[in-house]
């Protein structure tokens, strides 16, 4: 089922793509971000109000909190370069050099988390990495 839920996110994260670029046309893309956020917060609530997830508020340790505060900043400052990305080029090469994190992720989840690094992990990564230097130059 994990497959299934990877790909509905990379069908969202592609639309997400393309409807960004035509929000920051004529805006600041700070600004842009900032009400992205915002919708996404109304959102994400609205979820865990709907399915009953917000009884797990008390058992969240510190621990978890701090990392996911961590993320949280890697995700507000990642979308702020995004969206002011997107707003300077052209979204069929913004993306795709956006798409580096995967290469980059598969790096770091070996360095820091150990994940196994099969030789497919890897080749995979070198090709993702190619292509998006491909479309770069």
């Amino acid at each position: 089922m994990w497959k299934v839920y990877a790909l509905l996110a990379a069908l969202f994260a592609a639309l997400t793509a393309i409807f960004s670029k035509l929000g920051v046309r004529n805006i600041d893309s700070n600004l842009a971000t900032a009400i992205r956020v915002s919708f996404i917060l109304l959102l994400t609530w609205g979820i865990v109000a709907v399915t009953g997830a917000a009884r797990g508020l008390r058992t969240i340790g510190s621990h978890a909190l701090f990392f996911l505060f961590l993320s949280a900043m890697a995700t507000g400052l990642s979308w702020l370069f995004y969206f002011k990305t997107l707003q300077l080029g052209d979204v069929s090469k913004v993306a795709p050099i956006d798409k580096l994190s995967v290469a980059i992720t598969i790096f770091l989840s070996i360095l820091f988390l150990g994940e196994p690094a099969s030789a497919k992990t890897i080749i995979g990564g070198l090709v993702i990495t190619l292509g998006s230097l491909i479309l770069l130059l």
